[in-house]
Formats: structure tokens, C-alpha cells, sequence
């Protein structure tokens, strides 16, 4: 009698996991990571309601939806994963199904399932199981600083380089980005939903954690601490390099974004830090002696109201005061003088190498090219000619160098217009006419060899 209760039952069981399945997801919600898929019936009709839970027929269809993922376990194992939205066929269940493929061969495996069954007194000794993952960004997830955080403050202008503490708060988001390792790892089977909740604490916790050396990395770049709600982006990225070995690797998920709300340094340290930047600015000279000028004229307007002791004796206190320090506004302007480099006159820079200088002579406001006695753009005569130069280096103009008494080399004669007493600038090469009177230049034009 058992016998037959179990052929009845394998046979009943078998014939109703026949028929092809629909499974689909309606919108996850933000805080559902992960659920398990059911089928969807036709509640006016009793022909697949009497089939077994996680059983799915060769042939039937999933749905899947945007920012899902969907994959289907066989006995514990992951068989198909598909990430695509849009409509999946599952044509490689172990489950036969005689309303999908070949009638004959179908027909066959429906026999050797129910035979299978049998063995099992109709039970079906498989379980399939459909789960959808929810790929959307999980926003809202809030942290912050219970205890202060280090960061280290880095100023290369003026020196600084020193550890504070800080306090922060913000949210950041984060998604699923490998469900098969999430699965593996975090969730597994799960009878109805995974949760966020279930993960937050942790997910908190390491975050906390990854956010000292992170910090770090941000103040070798040199952001400043209150520029760090500017900067969430590189934060978000080093907080993904810290973290990646336990949530990309183990957990499969990552950081979207990561936000800031406040970032705030404990009294003591940020007046540390203005004390020490106010230190460091009278390292200049020209900012010493403006703040020592300040501090002057402050002292003489407190001298010239003092009624007790009066006037003249505060200013001789303030003299003395002064005489004591050592040093005074006008050595310390003079020191910013002398360090400041000096750049030479336009009109003293010489022209660069491979320049070509215009014709005539250069006049010291910076016009070139000149070619009468007059500069033609401030009306300042032409300088006097150079002359011929000596192997001792004086530049001379008679037929001795005056420096060395050498006499003056044959062969470089000096020429002058002979007609209007034009000199050229170089007057050893004149041009071949003269530029104020036209007439050309020949020996006629030689006044001294």
C-alpha cells in the first residue's frame, strides 16, 4: 500500500512541475540587498498551484528588471547569472518538462524524474532557487566620528607639519558590484530578504577605521582640513583603495560617493595652527617691518593719551623699548630690499641670441633703429661714438688709447658725413649713404685713422 502512495505521489508531484514557470521582481527597495525570486501564478486556475516550491522547469522565463541581478542555484550551486535586463530563458534546468523542447526525449527524462522521485517517496530531492540583487546605489548610509580622527596638516609654504585631531560626519553610498561573491560570502540562501541593516554596523565599523590612514593620504596631497568637503571625490577613491582588500574582494561591494558634512578641529589645535601661520608670515622681512610699524604707531597713540605717567615720559619708555629690541622697521625694510631680486630696465635688456637689431642707433627709453642726431620717440640726442678699442679694452677716440698710450692699429679708420656731420654708431662700418643728407660715404668721410 506504501508503495503505491508513493508511486501516486511521484507521479502527482512530477506530472504538476510540468509546467513552465514566470518568475519576476517588482522594484527592490533601498534597504532589500538581496531576495529570493517566487513564481508568479494564475490564481484562476488550479493547473500550477499544486507544484513544488523550489522547482524550476526547463523552459521557464525570468524577468529581469534595471539595476538587478539575477541568478539561479541548483543544489547549492550557482548555475546561470544574468545581469542584462530584459527577458531569460532557463533552457538548462535538470527539471524536464514536457511543454518545452523535444516531446520525445522529454517524455524520457519526465519518466526517470518521477522513477527518481519514487525512491524519495514523491519528494523531490532538489532544490532550485531563483535570487534578484539589488545593483542600485544604497544611499543614506550616515557615519561619524565618535572619537576625533588624526590628520595630518602639511604646509610646505611656511613650514608646517603637524598632527591634529578632527571630528566628522557625512553619509556615503555604496553598491553591489560582484553579486556572486556577495552571495558566496555575505547573504547565501535566504528564505525571504537580506536586509542592509544586517550589514551596516560592520560595513560602519571598518569604514571608521579605513578613515585615519585615508585622511592621511588626503594631507599628503596637501588639502588643507576645512577644504576636505571639496575634496570627496579623492576621499571616496582612497577609501576605496584602503577598503578594497574586505569589500570589493571578499564582500563584492564598493563606495559610490562619500559625503561631508562638517569637518572640525578642536579649539586648542586650530589656534595652534593660526598662531603658527602668523609666526611663519614675519619670516619676511617686508611683512615684519609693516607688523613692527603697526605696533609703533599703535604704542605712540596709547603714549600720546597716557595721563598718568604723561606724554613725555611713555614716549621716552617707548624709545627705550625700541633701542632695547635691537632692531627697527628701516633695517628690516632695507633686508626685504636686499632680498628681493633685482630686475633690470627694459631698456638695459640686451636683445635675445639670434635677434636682428633694426638699422641706426639704440636710445636708452628703448626706441631702436634711430637715424638722425635725435631719438625719435623722446628727442634725446645721439650718443657719442664708441671709437676704436684697445688690446688693453679702453675704448678710445684719438690715435692713442689713453689707458695704455698704445698707439691706435692701422686700418680702422673712423667715418663722420662730411656734409652734415652725421656719425654713424658703428663708425668704423657706416652704411653706404647717409641717412640724413643722402651723400654717400668714401674716404672724403674719414676724420681720424
Amino acid at each position: 500500500m506504501g508503495l503505491i502512495k508513493g508511486i501516486v505521489a511521484a507521479a502527482g508531484s512530477g506530472m504538476a512541475d510540468q509546467w513552465r514557470e514566470y518568475f519576476y521582481c517588482d522594484s527592490l527597495e533601498m534597504d532589500v540587498l538581496v531576495t529570493k525570486g517566487k513564481k508568479r501564478t494564475n490564481r484562476r486556475s488550479a493547473g500550477n498551484n499544486k507544484g513544488e516550491e523550489n522547482i524550476i522547469s526547463n523552459g521557464s522565463v525570468v524577468a529581469v528588471n534595471e539595476g538587478q541581478c539575477m541568478i539561479i542555484v541548483d543544489q547549492g550551486k550557482i548555475v546561470e547569472f544574468c545581469a542584462e535586463a530584459g527577458e531569460f530563458t532557463y533552457d538548462t534546468s535538470s527539471e524536464p518538462s514536457l511543454l518545452y523542447g523535444n516531446l520525445g526525449e522529454n517524455i524520457t527524462k519526465t519518466f526517470a524524474m518521477i522513477g527518481k522521485r519514487f525512491t524519495f517517496a514523491g519528494d523531490t530531492a532538489k532544490d532550485q532557487r531563483i535570487y534578484f540583487f539589488n545593483t542600485k546605489e544604497i544611499m543614506g548610509n550616515k557615519y561619524g566620528t565618535a572619537n576625533p580622527v588624526p590628520f595630518r596638516v602639511v604646509d610646505e609654504n611656511i613650514g608646517l607639519d603637524i598632527d591634529i585631531s578632527l571630528r566628522c560626519n557625512g553619509e556615503y553610498s555604496y553598491k553591489i558590484v560582484d553579486p556572486l561573491l556577495f552571495y558566496a560570502n555575505v547573504c547565501g540562501n535566504v528564505v525571504e530578504d537580506y536586509r542592509r541593516e544586517k550589514l551596516d554596523s560592520q560595513l560602519k565599523a571598518e569604514l571608521m577605521t579605513a578613515l585615519q590612514p585615508a585622511f592621511a593620504r588626503i594631507s599628503a596631497m596637501g588639502i588643507r582640513y576645512s577644504a576636505v568637503p571639496a575634496h570627496t571625490q579623492e576621499l571616496s577613491e582612497a577609501l576605496n583603495d584602503i577598503l578594497s582588500e574586505k569589500w570589493s574582494g571578499l564582500r563584492g561591494i564598493e563606495i559610490v560617493s562619500f559625503g561631508v558634512n562638517t569637518v572640525k578641529a578642536s579649539a586648542e589645535d586650530e589656534a595652534m595652527i593660526k598662531e603658527l601661520q602668523k609666526s611663519a608670515v614675519l619670516r619676511n622681512p617686508n611683512m615684519a617691518a609693516a607688523t613692527l610699524v603697526g605696533a609703533q604707531a599703535e604704542a605712540m597713540k596709547s603714549a600720546a593719551s597716557n595721563a598718568s605717567a604723561g606724554p613725555m615720559m611713555a614716549f621716552a619708555g617707548m624709545n627705550m623699548a625700541t633701542q632695547a629690541g635691537g632692531m627697527n622697521a628701516q633695517q628690516l625694510f632695507q633686508m626685504g630690499q636686499q632680498a628681493a631680486p633685482v630686475s633690470a630696465p627694459p631698456s638695459a635688456s640686451a636683445p635675445e641670441a639670434g635677434t636682428k637689431t633694426a638699422p641706426g642707433w639704440n636710445c636708452n627709453c628703448g626706441k631702436t633703429g634711430n637715424t638722425g642726431k635725435f631719438c625719435s620717440e623722446c628727442g634725446a640726442p645721439m650718443p657719442a661714438s664708441n671709437g676704436w678699442t684697445c688690446a688693453c679694452g679702453a675704448v678710445n677716440k684719438g690715435k692713442f688709447c689713453s689707458e695704455c698710450g698704445a698707439k691706435k692699429p692701422a686700418g680702422e679708420p673712423l667715418y663722420k658725413c662730411d656734409k652734415c656731420g652725421w656719425e654713424p654708431e658703428d663708425p668704423k662700418n657706416p652704411p653706404k649713404f647717409c641717412p640724413e643728407c643722402g651723400d654717400p660715404f668714401n674716404d672724403n668721410d674719414i676724420y681720424q685713422k
